[in-house]
């Protein structure tokens, strides 16, 4: 006898995430399925704290939006099977035009405009292309991979990849007007 799979809904997973026994765990639920992610490390941190910091000031000097980070939920799919999809993002940018009013205590119901992953060793590459092409389908225009090991980062749009390597500056092009970043300077030495 086959057994039906049973997925959990965005309203589930909320209600799971919330209960005191998971208040220390990192998850995210990928079509309807809750995946736990490892916490991330000293190096990750900082190289997410260093990117989310210059985009934050960006951000509020021009008034382009809001920079949520800390790996912030954002429900990136939403299907009648109940394969929902609630992903966490280190770095996210969502301009003003887009900004949901008034804030919830929830999660965001969209693809940010601007979603930033800096990738761990730990990060499965199936996974980690799975997540830019839900972000892609979702709404999101620019999507930075950032890879501590190699230095690098990988900027995706709907039109496809570039590799930027230390010398090549980061820009936000017309997702976050005015940014620019020399990609090395993401790095601590």
């Amino acid at each position: 006898m086959l057994l039906e799979k049973h997925y959990i809904s965005v309203d589930g997973f909320y209600e799971l995430v919330e209960q005191p026994e998971y208040a220390d765990r990192v998850l995210e639920l990928v079509e309807g399925e809750i995946v736990e992610m490892s916490r991330p490390s000293r190096k990750h941190g900082l190289i997410t704290m260093r990117l989310a910091v210059k985009i934050a000031i960006h951000v509020a000097e021009h008034d382009l939006g809001e920079v949520p980070a800390a790996e912030t939920g954002f429900v990136l799919e939403r299907h009648p099977a109940g394969r929902d999809t609630v992903r966490g993002i280190d770095i996210a940018f969502i301009s003003n035009s887009r900004v949901p009013d008034p804030p919830e205590s929830t999660w965001y119901e969209m693809g940010p405009d601007l979603a930033v992953e800096v990738i761990s060793p730990n990060n499965k590459t199936s996974d980690t292309h799975l997540k830019v092409m839900q972000l892609l389908n979702a709404g999101t225009r620019l999507i930075w991979l950032v890879y501590p090991e190699t230095r690098t980062v990988v900027a995706h749009t709907a039109d496809g990849a570039v590799t930027l390597r230390e010398d090549d500056t980061l820009a936000g092009g017309a997702v976050l007007p005015g940014f620019e970043l020399r990609v090395g300077d993401i790095f601590p030495n």
